[in-house]
């Protein structure tokens, strides 16, 4: 004779195992990491560059009021000072120029001819508002976006030193 034994239920199986659950919280933390960094870059997709220069400014129709980093080369002949520490002088990259207004101390290497960037404003029409102006330090340093933007205009001889621009055209 037999005797039957009791059955047990099968225990229920358990759904995911430690090791699954961590990986799952991993996993799903680092894809809202990564969700957050996306919308981040996304919503400082034309802030990040570190100026503009002013062709760039002409050609992308930046609104007045647009806080940004203006960059080129202090245009000849265009540095006006007035009373106090009130200056005006215009920022070119050889194709286009922008004016400039500052009121406040300017480096000591300030002039004409060499590179600058300038952080302020927009305010429409061709002119900026800068909050501060930084120069070169050296005779020989030139910001590195700046000395592209030149070459990309065409407006860089490699030859004269860093900091020099080409020789503009002579118009007939």
């Amino acid at each position: 004779m037999t005797i039957a034994q009791p059955t047990r239920p099968l225990p229920a199986k358990r759904r995911f195992t430690r090791k699954q659950r961590r990986l799952t919280l991993i996993a799903s933390a680092g894809a809202v990491l990564c969700l957050a960094a996306g919308l981040v870059l996304f919503a400082m997709r034309d802030t990040i560059v570190f100026f503009y220069g002013p062709t760039e400014i002409a050609e992308k129709g930046v609104q007045p009021g647009t806080r940004m980093r203006l960059g080129g080369l202090v245009e000849a002949g265009s540095v006006q000072r007035s009373g106090g520490q009130r200056v005006a002088f215009s920022v070119t990259d050889g194709k286009t120029s922008i004016r400039v207004g500052y009121d406040g101390l300017l480096p000591d290497l300030f002039r004409e001819g060499q590179g600058v960037v300038t952080e302020g404003i927009f305010e429409g029409a061709g002119r900026f508002k800068a909050d501060s102006v930084l120069a070169k330090h050296d005779e020989t340093y030139m910001p590195r976006e700046v000395a592209d933007a030149l070459k990309k205009q065409g407006h860089w001889q490699a030859g004269s030193g860093a900091g020099a621009p080409a020789a503009a055209p002579a118009k007939p």
